[in-house]
């Protein structure tokens, strides 16, 4: 039951936590700029982005 009522409390502070509009803004930063780290390191992704600009290049 303390396993329960651990996670419950984590649960319910992290949403206290959550709802501060400064608190958002800050996660908000930090999920931007991991996404666009992510997207440098997936070689899907940087294979687009290397086309892309291949084809930028090509119309200059």
């Amino acid at each position: 039951m303390a396993l329960l009522d651990s996670a419950l409390y984590a649960f319910v502070t992290m949403n206290g936590i959550a709802t501060s509009p400064v608190v958002l803004v800050v996660l908000a930063f930090i999920g931007a700029y991991l996404g666009g780290r992510v997207v440098e390191v997936i070689p899907f992704t940087r294979r687009i982005i290397e086309r892309r600009e291949a084809q930028a290049a090509e119309r200059e």
